[in-house]
């Protein structure tokens, strides 16, 4: 029997130390398991700020942990069944109860160890439950940004087609006013042929007036004396017929057309001495073209149908330097044009 016990004692013996270093050995896994799966979660935390392809590294890594803990729990179903064989093994060896409380206090130990494992574990679950919610969230930031997108494109395409559509309605608004534009001159240049007929047989055939081009053009001499822009009374006869030309011919030509009668002054290129009342040609021109503005207003002309311009002596029709051709260059004229 004291044989029997003491091969009994050694086979217990032998037993428990390979328990130890099985737990040992659990503890160490759980242990790199728990360095894997912080590793792991490092990596997670990198990769979350990439886009598509991080989350998809994310779920591969929330795989392999969750390929690990599948692992931890096969483990601990054999742990149990050890404990479950350990607990009999105990109970049949009533005699060695010391060293078996020990063995529990050891176990005891363990299990606290183990329960501490798994208690950090659930946390690391815990928190790949929150990093897959925050991917998940992230999903659907980026669902609700390319639908922004999308909707942005879409207002962009409409934007385009109607701008288009409005560039074509302003091609087709620009034919239509060139064409209507086009009309208005055929139509000014009608009246103004008809207006210079008129005014060609109410003057007469007056050598000192004459048409050049579009214009018609009279002799500065029939309205002023030399240097001076008061107008004589030979020359308001003259200008009483113009006006009474130009009052009929607002009659006659539609409100709609813009026209206006411009009378310009002209004077030859010799400069004046700056003594007397106009220090240049440029005063003296405008004055000459204002002063018959104003009695053509005075006679019933409307203002807004007038406009008086002065060119002093750079516009010339002779450039010559014979009094004959500085008598033509002083001169005033009367053009029918649009405002």
């Amino acid at each position: 029997m004291a044989l029997g016990r003491n091969r009994s004692r050694e086979r217990v013996i032998d037993y428990w130390p390979g328990f130890v270093d099985a737990l040992s050995t659990l503890l160490l896994v759980f242990i790199f398991l728990l360095a894997v799966f912080m590793l792991g979660q490092f990596f997670i935390s990198r990769e979350i700020a990439g886009k598509e392809d991080a989350l998809q590294q994310l779920n591969r890594r929330i795989l392999e942990l969750t390929d690990l803990l599948a692992l931890e729990t096969a483990t601990k179903s054999e742990i149990a069944q050890r404990v479950v064989t350990l607990s009999a093994s105990l109970a049949s060896e009533r005699a060695e109860r010391e060293r078996l409380q020990a063995l529990v206090a050891n176990t005891d130990a363990g299990k606290a160890e183990i329960g501490a494992l798994t208690r950090t574990i659930e946390d690391e679950k815990s928190v790949a439950s929150r990093a897959l919610r925050e991917v998940e969230l992230l999903n659907q930031q980026i669902r609700a940004l390319r639908q922004q997108l999308q909707a942005l494109e879409n207002a962009l395409a409409v934007s385009e087609s109607r701008e288009k559509d409005a560039q074509l309605r302003i091609s087709d608004l620009g034919s239509r006013l060139n064409v209507a534009l086009a009309q208005r001159v055929q139509e000014l240049n009608r009246y103004r042929s008809d207006f210079f007929g008129r005014l060609r047989n109410v003057l007469g055939a007056r050598p000192d007036i004459r048409v050049v081009g579009d214009r018609f053009v009279f002799q500065s001499e029939i309205f002023f004396s030399s240097g001076a822009a008061e107008l004589e009374g030979a020359g308001k006869d003259e200008l009483d017929k113009l006006a009474a030309a130009l009052i009929e011919l607002e009659r006659t030509i539609p409100p709609d057309i813009p026209w206006v009668a411009r009378i310009d002054g002209h004077t030859d290129k010799r400069p004046l001495s700056g003594a007397g009342q106009f220090k240049d040609n440029w005063e003296l021109s405008s004055s000459r073209a204002i002063a018959v503005v104003r009695y053509l207003i005075g006679k019933g002309v409307s203002p807004q149908r007038l406009v008086a311009a002065g060119f002093g002596e750079f516009a010339p029709l002779d450039f010559g330097d014979a009094p004959e051709a500085l008598a033509r260059n002083r001169r005033l004229e009367l053009k029918l044009t649009e405002r």
